[in-house]
């Protein structure tokens, strides 16, 4: 049996990439908690979805938020892929979370309006740009945490990451079919769920992926051949 090891260079863009990975949900966080306080008045962050704060005159700092959280999303995409070892198919996982970040894209493309009455509404698109990231983000788990259990490096966050997956998956039908719709029996409480599966779910996820990224970059692969 033969141990040999791999090096992963260590890059100023791989580094940076991580960095990213972990800025992007708290900054994203931070964004959109500071316009509910200090910006929204008549804004319940229980009932109303994160999106409703692109209803406001002021909504252009929450379309700017999503973009901002895309960018890096996908900095940290091309990173992530990187590095961890190559599988068949290894591609799909880092896929799949590039496309959440085309969700967060379309969200501020496509922003929510308010009627005369000042009640939020969808003006048309916007719901697929919830349906993309929520449902993406939670694939991408799930099929990340296989090529985490192939690479030793990663292994130990392989069922972590499953788990994780898996409950965004059930988060996201959740609020698919039982908050999201108006007359849904959880839409009263629509808002606390959408920033239960981001906060408790989706985002200590990826910032735990992208700080095992920065602390892995360059150290070396054991591989082992018998």
């Amino acid at each position: 049996m033969v141990t040999t090891s791999v090096l992963v260079p260590r890059s100023d863009f791989q580094r940076w990439a991580a960095r990213a990975g972990a800025a992007g949900p708290l900054l994203f966080t931070a964004g959109f908690v500071a316009q509910e306080t200090f910006l929204r008045d008549d804004y319940s962050p229980i009932a109303d979805p994160i999106s409703a704060l692109e209803a406001d005159p002021s909504g252009w700092i929450q379309q700017l938020n999503f973009l901002a959280f895309a960018a890096l999303l996908l900095i940290f995409v091309a990173g992530l892929h990187r590095g961890i070892a190559a599988t068949c198919f290894g591609w799909a996982g880092p896929a799949l979370l590039g496309t959440a970040a085309v969700g967060l894209t379309l969200a501020a493309v496509f922003p929510l309006r308010e009627d005369q009455a000042g009640v939020a509404y969808d003006p048309g698109h916007h719901v697929i740009s919830g349906v993309t990231f929520f449902s993406c983000s939670a694939l991408a788990l799930v099929v990340l945490s296989r090529r985490f259990a192939a690479d030793p490096r990663w292994r130990d966050l392989a069922r972590y990451t499953a788990v994780a997956g898996v409950l965004g998956l059930g988060c996201f039908v959740m609020l698919g079919r039982f908050a999201m719709p108006e007359g849904a029996p959880l839409h009263a409480v629509a808002g606390l769920l959408q920033r239960f599966t981001l906060l408790a779910v989706t985002f200590p996820a990826l910032v735990t992926i992208a700080l095992r990224l920065r602390r892995l970059a360059g150290r070396p692969l054991n591989l082992i051949r018998s």
